[in-house]
């Protein structure tokens, strides 16, 4: 069983070849909003053939989207380009999966509940998910393996833009830890706000959060805290205090547990199957 499990954000697609359990291979490009089921096509058809792999091959795909106008996109691409009806995975999809304790569930991005139920399944409850991308996403499963929100917070390369963006005099710089906090230099002084105040604010939400969390667990849970997400490659990662595990292709790996849970109940609900 071959599937392909994509997670559509605002500035990247993450795509992911599982054969049978296993992620095969996992590729990232950027994201183009309004990008046609041909463009998608030729870029999807381009990044399997990278690892000799070919759109024919695929038994099943499933999509995790935060962008509506590229989940429609690549409806029609799966169904036209290789024949088979993808599974979207959203808060309806999940209903009877993964318990979603928030106020309006079906407003809750594909990535963060795709987060909760990975998060679920490997390393159990309580626990916090951190997505380091374009925002900053903090998801949250409580003990008894539910999903009850989170914070948001801009990215540190949105924040950095927009920095950069509103003043002129500034410029362009790495994101990497400068050698002191206090920065003699232009360079040095951005890097300080924008690098430290980046762990600051991921420490400091991790604290907050922590502590609420463990006010619902019982006594003497341990919350396990999980990076995810496309900085999870930055060294400076390592600095931030109470992360536990850092598993980039977490949220591909939901997606997954999500399509194959969707799977088993339409299979347990078809026709001559013992429920």
């Amino acid at each position: 069983m071959k599937l392909l499990a994509a997670d559509i954000g605002n500035t990247n697609v993450t795509i992911g070849l599982f054969e049978d359990d296993r992620l095969a291979r996992s590729w990232r490009a950027i994201t183009r909003a309004n990008a046609t089921p041909d463009e998608v096509a030729a870029m999807l058809t381009g990044l399997l053939a990278l690892d000799a792999h070919r759109l024919d091959e695929l038994d099943a795909v499933a999509l995790a989207s935060v962008v509506p106008p590229l989940t429609e996109t690549w409806e029609r691409l799966v169904i036209e380009r290789i024949g088979v009806e993808p599974t979207i995975i959203d808060a309806a999809s999940l209903d009877g999966t993964l318990i979603i304790r928030i106020d309006r569930p079906s407003e809750a991005g594909a990535d963060r509940l795709a987060n909760a139920l990975a998060a679920r399944v490997e390393f159990g409850g309580p626990a916090i998910v951190v997505d380091l991308g374009t925002s900053t996403n903090f998801d949250l499963v409580d003990a008894d393996g539910a999903y009850i929100g989170g914070a948001i917070a801009p990215g540190m390369g949105l924040s950095l833009e927009a920095l950069v963006g509103r003043a002129s005099k500034l410029p362009r710089i790495e994101l990497r830890r400068p050698p002191s906090a206090i920065g003699t230099n232009t360079v040095h002084a951005m890097q300080s706000g924008t690098v430290l105040g980046y762990i600051g604010l991921v420490s400091g939400l991790l604290t907050a959060l922590r502590g609420e969390l463990l006010e619902r667990s019982p006594s003497g849970a341990r919350v396990t805290v999980i990076a995810t997400g496309g900085y999870t490659h930055q060294p400076w990662l390592h600095d931030v205090p109470g992360i536990d595990a850092v598993e980039p292709d977490l949220t591909l790996r939901g997606i997954r547990y999500a399509w194959r849970a969707v799977r088993d109940r339409e299979g347990a609900m078809a026709p001559g199957v013992e429920r």
